[in-house]
């Protein structure tokens, strides 16, 4: 439970209801997955959320991320070495990791049939490959949020 927890709140686009501003929301719509692309995402949010959860103080940590603008987010992640060589190990810049997994999360949110979410925004391409991906990408995010496998 506590890794969903802090996975949710890593996603930073926290699709789960903080209000985007209009340069958000079009960032992420203006970002294009790719099946290799939503792989380094999903890599590098299970390397994060264990890297963050072993910080002794990863609960304060993660609420005053939730009070902080994605730049001033993005900033504290740039000046963190840690997190940033995570990121570069999956191939990605703290801009990418920003945007792409609130992209990621929301269109395979949406193309799972989660709706009534205005803070969830995907563009018809990404919703697309989210929908011809899910049954690959679902579970490997569900397992990156802690969750369990879904029973069949």
């Amino acid at each position: 439970m506590r890794n969903a927890i802090v996975f949710l709140t890593l996603s930073l686009g926290l699709a789960s209801g903080q209000a985007r501003t209009p340069q958000e929301r079009q960032e992420i719509l203006d970002y294009n997955l790719t099946l290799p692309r939503a792989n380094q995402l999903i890599t590098a949010m299970e390397a994060m959320t264990k890297y963050v959860v072993s910080l002794p103080d990863w609960q304060t940590r993660m609420a005053g991320a939730m009070k902080k603008t994605r730049s001033e987010q993005r900033a504290d992640l740039e000046k963190d070495p840690k997190g940033m060589a995570i990121l570069k190990q999956n191939g990605l810049t703290a801009q990418e990791y920003m945007v792409g997994v609130p992209a990621l999360r929301a269109a395979i949110w949406l193309a799972s049939g989660r709706t009534g979410n205005p803070n969830l925004v995907a563009s018809p391409a990404n919703l697309a490959f989210a929908k011809a991906n899910l049954a690959e990408l679902k579970p490997k995010l569900d397992a990156a949020d802690g969750l369990p496998a879904a029973r069949k």
